[in-house]
């Protein structure tokens, strides 16, 4: 009990001082709202020592990593060749300064034009998603000239300023940020809708996660994102591709737009560029799209954005993510994990769909909140994993761009245990 006579609910008997002193922190100075709602659920989590697609609990409790923060550690936590970049970089380079050129963000630049699909060109560099995507909305405004942006009602971009519009609307409207006269919402896979949009010819951009994470990773249809990429081109639109969860390599694709045939106007990266142990994000804008950057030479500034040391891990993201060797082991990994969990459903019930392009995965359950309740099973079985936060029938379900089979058969045998459970409770 608090000195005010209330329970904390996120307090047990077992943990440790550690552990204890850290939930009562952060729910007095940092996140209270959400070390509340985790105790609701019985996850009281705090991350200590992390390594490869693992991390272990303040209390010394071992966790299977299938969350990976949205894909940040794609590569691992703490990956040996990223550390060593990062480490090698610190001995001679600080953030730099944002005003000038310098030679790891030049390289990066012209390393993300040359491996980008299609005509892409000019990077802007970000320290978030979010502030990555408020450039490729500017830069598309600035271009057509229009104002109005059209996206997913699905969709998720980040919390920033025009990210946050684009996104949940919910949360915008919260902090009386919503812009409903220029961010119009369609539904995901329905280009009919999507043309009733853009016929009116005032949209500067359509912005699209190639696969929608906080929707629990629903796989467009084969012909939606060319068809997008199409109405596009026909009412003089720009398309924005978010990959910053679906890109790097997650789809078997470096990018995931590129298993579709789609070259994007501008393509927004992130989370996983940092290797998770530098923030960087980048947005990729064609030629003339990025014109803004002669014309306005400090348009956008941003005195994180392409810090040297994060410009060195991520080119060093960029070669272990395009290597051949790992988007093939991406596909067969992908194989191997969806016969594991297509068998569980078939033996067990209770899954009701797997979504998959590559390691990128959501599962979808035979209860309207499957997916918070396997959140809370998995984690009692060590497994993180979190739910969609659009739709709680989904998990997201994200295995690493490197897991092995020793490795997936640990977390196929933990979810079956978490399956069984979860199941048992609807009996």
């Amino acid at each position: 009990m608090s000195e005010s006579g209330t329970s904390r609910p996120w307090e047990s008997p077992d943990q440790s001082e550690a552990k204890r002193r850290v939930l009562a922190l952060a729910h007095e100075y940092l996140v209270p709202g959400r070390v509340e709602t985790f105790a609701q659920l019985g996850i009281q989590l705090t991350i200590g020592r992390r390594e490869a697609y693992r991390f272990w609990d303040l209390d010394g409790r071992e966790f299977l990593d299938v969350h990976l923060n949205g894909g940040t550690y794609n590569l691992g936590h703490r990956h040996p060749a990223l550390v060593l970049a990062l480490t090698e970089a610190l001995q001679t380079l600080d953030i730099g300064n944002h005003h000038f050129p310098s030679a790891a963000r030049a390289e990066l630049a012209a390393r993300l034009a040359a491996c980008t699909p299609g005509d892409l060109h000019y990077t802007v560099f970000a320290s978030g998603g979010g502030e990555a995507v408020d450039v490729a909305i500017k830069s598309a405004r600035r271009f057509t000239g229009r104002r109005k942006v059209v996206a997913m009602a699905s969709g998720y971009h980040g919390h920033t300023g025009l990210s946050g519009c684009a996104g949940d609307d919910a949360n915008a409207r919260y902090f009386a940020s919503d812009r409903p006269d220029e961010f119009v919402k369609v539904p995901f896979n329905d280009l009919d809708a999507m043309h009733a949009a853009l016929r009116s010819c005032d949209v500067a951009a359509v912005i699209l996660e190639t696969i929608p994470a906080t929707y629990g990773f629903p796989v467009p249809a084969d012909d939606y994102l060319p068809g997008v990429a199409s109405l596009c081109r026909e009412y003089g639109a720009l398309y924005i591709a978010d990959e910053v969860q679906t890109g790097l390599g997650r789809t078997g694709w470096l990018w995931g737009v590129e298993a579709w045939g789609v070259q994007p106007d501008i393509l927004v990266t992130g989370k996983g560029l940092s290797g998770g142990l530098y923030p960087i994000a980048a947005t990729v804008l064609r030629r003339d799209v990025g014109a803004w950057l002669k014309d306005n030479a400090w348009g956008h500034v941003s005195t994180f954005g392409g810090a040297e040391p994060g410009c060195v891990v991520a080119a060093r993201v960029l070669d272990l993510c395009s290597d051949p060797a790992t988007l093939a082991h991406v596909n067969r990994m992908s194989d191997y994990l969806y016969a594991g969990l297509d068998d569980l459903r078939s033996r067990l019930g209770f899954v009701q769909e797997i979504r998959r392009k590559g390691v990128v995965m959501g599962l979808v359950f035979d209860s309207p909140t499957g997916g918070l309740e396997m959140m809370s099973a998995l984690y009692q079985c060590g497994v993180w994993a979190l739910v969609a936060g659009f739709d709680r029938a989904a998990l997201q379900f994200k295995p690493g761009l490197l897991v092995d089979r020793a490795y997936a058969d640990e977390l196929l045998s933990r979810f079956e245990s978490a399956l069984q459970a979860a199941k048992s409770r609807h009996r």
